[in-house]
């Protein structure tokens, strides 16, 4: 879906709909406190959020997934996957799977680690424990409670924060504030605030962080590109590229998860090749463009930087240290 331009700013199409966002707050509040919870015999960490839309939770999982296995931890992803026609349990298989079948998301993280989907998450952590992970990061997932978890990251968009402060659909945000922090243990804040944070997080530790391209051998200094992007936000994968010194000459936008069509991608090539622009995407979105693109549309892949490590690296030390 595209996010609807009034989530950001209070206005009168949030008011119209604040009876539907209490509504729909009630029930998923509900259904909440009814669901019983699966422990997992390994920890479990979530990578969650507040809102629906891009916040920069791929990121952050990819990197807790690399931290992990670089601590000799059989670490293992599980999504929703969000998109897919499968339900699973479901191993993701590069190279075997496309994102039409377990989504963009899982594929993408299956590149930095074993990835399952599974629409029951708790079916999910249970197959990779049975696979033989020693500790599981849960792709989203805040809002469901069906996986007890040992710790919970909340990535939060530090320009975007929570939009107009209302719940969907009134809003960006998935539950209260309040209620969602309370079951956090800590905050990713990405990126800059476009004013200073009220104090929101309830104390919690506020782990800031910014997303960096992660190049090899290749630069976009004085390039111009043509850039498009099929994610939450956009336009914060067109600041990161224009950061790198490129020029976007034309671009075009398209809701998250777009499922992109064959002339759909010869028109974006042709478009391109007819300025003489270099096309340009995002990670998730190349995982799925057909082979024949290779070459022709190139993806920027960005990587979270921690301003102080150290912190998640602490976060990772407790939580494994509590399992043992």
């Amino acid at each position: 879906m595209r996010t609807p331009a009034f989530w950001a700013d209070p206005n009168w199409r949030a008011a119209l709909l604040a009876p539907a966002s209490w509504l729909y707050n009630t029930v998923s509040t509900w259904s909440r406190a009814r669901k019983q919870s699966y422990r997992a015999p390994v920890p479990v960490i979530c990578v969650g959020n507040l809102t629906a839309g891009g916040t920069g939770k791929t990121p952050t999982v990819i990197d807790l997934l690399q931290r992990l296995t670089d601590r000799g931890l059989a670490v293992h992803a599980v999504s929703r996957g969000y998109g897919g026609t499968e339900t699973g349990p479901l191993a993701v298989k590069i190279g075997t799977h496309s994102a039409a079948q377990v989504g963009d998301e899982p594929l993408l993280i299956a590149s930095y680690a074993p990835t399952w989907i599974a629409k029951d998450r708790a079916a999910g952590v249970r197959a990779a424990v049975a696979a033989g992970a020693e500790i599981v990061v849960l792709d989203d997932g805040h809002q469901n409670p069906s996986v007890a978890k040992d710790m919970t990251l909340i990535v939060v968009d530090a320009a975007y924060g929570f939009g107009n402060g209302r719940i969907i659909p009134a809003g960006p945000l998935r539950e209260t504030i309040e209620a969602g922090m309370a079951r956090a243990d800590a905050v990713v804040l990405i990126g800059q605030p476009a004013s200073p944070w009220p104090d929101l997080f309830r104390n919690k530790p506020v782990l800031r962080a910014t997303l960096q391209p992660r190049f090899s051998g290749m630069s976009l200094d004085g390039a111009r590109v043509f850039a498009f992007a099929g994610i939450g936000r956009p336009e914060k994968f067109f600041e990161t590229v224009r950061a790198q010194g490129a020029t976007i000459v034309d671009s075009e936008t398209f809701p998250d998860h777009h499922a992109y069509s064959r002339p759909l991608i010869d028109r974006l090539m042709a478009r391109a090749d007819a300025q003489d622009l270099m096309l340009v995407t995002t990670e998730k979105d190349a995982v799925k463009l057909p082979q024949y693109t290779l070459g022709k549309v190139w993806p920027i892949p960005v990587g979270l930087i921690y301003d102080i490590p150290e912190q998640i690296e602490r976060l990772l030390d407790r939580t494994h240290k509590s399992s043992q």
